[in-house]
């Protein structure tokens, strides 16, 4: 399984967030952009939606930014990832597709079998690999549903360090 790079980036603006000292109490898109060395455009889609979710505030205005609505604590990685992964189809029998509905809506006249659609296999309907795949899914989330955000940057002094070196040197 792999995380898409918006998934990512959505942990990674929140553990900003998380390890910020008090003093700073708003960052910027371009401060999270910089120390991560990621596409500003690309971070404001992600954090448009983190704000929609109720992770992040967004204060607008001249000096505003943004910061966590809640605690760290409160942040449960399994349940970000489930708002910021597209899908979870590791391969493409996952995909809900009607078999039953493509060929009634087939024509019939014609003289070659109507063409299935590419993400059928053709074991679909008896394979069992699908199922172990299921379960690893299920396993991977029940595991990132066991930390919050806390969890993951208990070490903030060391990551602010890292984050600010490079907020700074850009």
């Amino acid at each position: 399984m792999r995380l898409t790079n918006y998934s990512d980036y959505a942990l990674r603006t929140l553990m900003y967030l998380a390890v910020m000292p008090e003093s700073e109490t708003l960052a910027t898109i371009t401060d999270i952009a910089n120390s991560y060395q990621i596409s500003r455009s690309h971070l404001t889609k992600i954090i448009h939606q983190l704000a929609q979710i109720g992770y992040i505030d967004s204060i607008r205005g001249k000096n505003g930014g943004i910061r966590l609505a809640k605690p760290a604590k409160d942040i449960i990685l399994g349940e970000v990832i489930r708002q910021t992964e597209p899908d979870f189809q590791l391969v493409p029998c996952f995909a809900r597709v009607n078999v039953a509905a493509h060929d009634k809506n087939s024509e019939t006249a014609t003289t070659k079998p109507p063409k299935k659609p590419a993400e059928i296999c053709e074991i679909t309907p008896v394979c069992k690999l699908k199922s172990v795949f299921y379960q690893a899914t299920q396993a991977f989330l029940q595991v990132m549903d066991s930390y919050t955000l806390a969890d993951i940057v208990a070490n903030e002094e060391e990551l602010w360090q890292i984050l600010k070196f490079h907020k700074a040197s850009d």
